[in-house]
């Protein structure tokens, strides 16, 4: 029997703790499959106190770099999160020739590239399934189960807080604010939501799919990001009117003229099993020329699901232990000698669908400015709702839909729209996928 693997964590709060509790709880198990067992020696943690986890036997300490720099140490576990010190650490433990999981999806599309290459440098595997929909093995899938498919689209609900807020908005005709607040109370959003509500994270992870994707480098930078903080109870039940369903989605998909990158609110059938992804779940969306659509669904977050993704990573690492470096699966699907350059499309370039909203003067004339204002920029008109005015009001709610067209037509026909008399205020301009 080959002995053990020696692991050292970085971090034992929500993830760490329960990386350690798995790993005690199912070493035979993990063992099994390994071909060797996988044993934690070492953690680093700035607390004292670990309620809950299960730690006998691993020397505790404030030091990260001590851990990184333990020569009896074989793969170094990252689960600090953020950009530094993340950065040092994972580029240190590497540079000592020791093997990283990380589940660190803002380290991975920023510092990805640097990353790698100093991993391809050394001989060694950097392993991220835990960066990207928590405990749902997407990576995996894409970059190992779909390797024989030319990957068309993708599109995911990949991060649980915002469609947490949605699914309360639709079921019970809240509030944005008053969602949040609960989602903070019941530890889902931070104290500062910034990140999951408007889109940050889920950047951080369509960065790391479009990748693996299609074969291109990290480029976090080129993400269009809108969250959802401007999302209405109002928009939510029109667009449940009309046979929609709002979601928080992160799209890549690959044109003749480039890849998009896009986060935003995005209308979507109800029909579609997507659509009906509700609370803190995720599900990723992936479309190849020759499997078609194929959905992966599950937690994208929390203390188990997510150490589940970094313990078969290291159970992968452990596997790969003793293989050739140049036969291991690339850290991005691709060779690394064989990524594109592909051109990552800027939003006025995407065509997509809109659901329009505004405030209309009730007279005649009013509607058949707007619709000659869309009619100049070739943009056509699915389906249409007029509200009935409230007494004594001036003003009505339109909806509109329309068929897909370029963003940059659309952002002249707002500009011409909230330009007119007869129209008060902001358009609301949410985009619309049929993910077919």
């Amino acid at each position: 029997m080959l002995k053990p693997v020696r692991v050292g964590l970085l971090g034992l709060g929500t993830v760490g703790g329960g990386v350690a509790n798995v790993l005690a709880r199912n070493a035979e198990e993990i063992q099994r499959r390994a071909g060797r067992g996988i044993t934690l020696v070492q953690a680093a943690d700035r607390a004292t106190e670990f309620p809950g986890v299960t730690i006998a036997g691993v020397k505790i300490t404030a030091d990260a770099f001590e851990v990184v720099n333990n020569p009896d140490i074989d793969i170094v576990v990252e689960l600090f999160g953020g950009y530094e010190p993340a950065r040092q650490l994972v580029l240190q433990a590497i540079a000592n020739g020791k093997h990283v999981v990380t589940a660190n999806k803002a380290l991975i599309a920023k510092h990805g590239n640097e990353i790698f290459a100093a991993a391809r440098a050394q001989g060694v595997v950097v392993a991220f399934e835990a960066a990207v929909a928590g405990g749902i093995p997407v990576i995996k899938a894409i970059r190992e189960g779909l390797a024989a498919n030319r990957i068309n689209w993708l599109a995911g609900i990949i991060n649980g807080t915002g469609n947490f807020i949605l699914t309360e908005m639709r079921d019970k005709g809240r509030d944005f604010a008053d969602v949040l607040r609960e989602a903070q109370a019941l530890g889902y959003a931070e104290a500062d939501p910034t990140f999951d509500v408007e889109g940050i994270d889920a950047a951080h992870k369509l960065t790391i799919l479009a990748s693996i994707a299609f074969g291109i480098p990290l480029q976090f930078d080129k993400v269009y990001t809108e969250g959802i903080s401007s999302i209405t109870r109002e928009d939510v039940a029109y667009a449940e009117q009309l046979g929609y369903r709002i979601k928080h989605l992160g799209v890549s998909r690959r044109t003749e003229r480039g890849i998009e990158m896009r986060v935003h609110p995005t209308l979507i059938p109800e029909r579609r099993l997507i659509a009906n992804v509700d609370g803190v779940m995720n599900a990723v969306l992936v479309n190849g020329d020759a499997v078609g659509s194929t959905l992966y669904y599950g937690a994208g977050a929390g203390r188990e699901p997510t150490a589940s993704a970094v313990i078969a990573d290291l159970v992968d690492v452990t596997r790969a232990l003793t293989s050739d470096p140049g036969n291991r699966v690339p850290h991005l699907a691709f060779q690394a000698d064989a990524m594109a350059n592909i051109p990552i499309l800027p939003m006025t370039e995407v065509e997509t669908a809109y659901y329009l909203r505004m405030l209309a003067q009730d007279r005649p004339g009013v509607l058949a400015d707007v619709t000659r204002i869309l009619g100049d920029q070739q943009i056509s008109i699915e389906a249409i709702i007029q509200k009935e005015p409230q007494p004594e009001a001036t003003a009505v709610q339109v909806i509109m839909l329309t068929h897909r067209v370029h963003e940059r037509q659309m952002n002249e026909a707002i500009r011409g729209i909230e330009a007119l008399d007869g129209i008060s205020g902001k358009v609301t301009r949410i985009r619309m996928e049929t993910l077919r």
